[in-house]
């Protein structure tokens, strides 16, 4: 059930973050949408661990980094999350914008995704059979 959850809200924040982008961060509800899931994903995480690992291929500095990258992925989420779901209703945080916030982290995830596709294909780990939904693994 955890995993289950944590795919969906996986690809439910992602799409959320490019639909408010593209939106310019003018809807309310697309705001407070994307702050709840993030927030709910980060939660998931603080609640009861990561599910993530390097595996069993990745080595050296990309292994030692791995679990301080994944925490700081989510420090991202819920500092982007807190900020969006203020914006929804009109709060602004002192410091970076919530726009700010949300290019970093679509940033900081089109990195993750290269990650783990050159750790799928390069290393043959599986890594995107980790956090795809079942129907799609036939595929990878």
């Amino acid at each position: 059930m955890r995993r289950r959850a944590t795919i969906l809200l996986h690809w439910l924040v992602l799409t959320l973050l490019m639909l408010v982008l593209a939106s310019g961060l003018q809807s309310g509800a697309l705001n407070a949408a994307f702050g709840l899931a993030g927030l709910a994903m980060a939660a998931l995480a603080l609640a009861f661990g990561l599910m993530n690992g390097p595996g069993p291929k990745l080595d050296g500095v990309l292994r030692s980094a791995h679990p301080w990258l994944s925490r700081g992925m989510y420090i991202l989420l819920a500092w982007t999350s807190f900020s969006a779901l203020l914006l929804a209703f009109g709060t602004v945080l002192p410091g970076p914008t919530a726009r700010d916030l949300m290019v970093a982290l679509f940033a900081a995830s089109a990195l993750h995704a290269i990650f783990h596709l050159w750790r799928h294909t390069a290393l043959g780990d599986g890594a995107l059979r980790r956090m795809t939904p079942r129907l799609l693994h036939g595929m990878l």
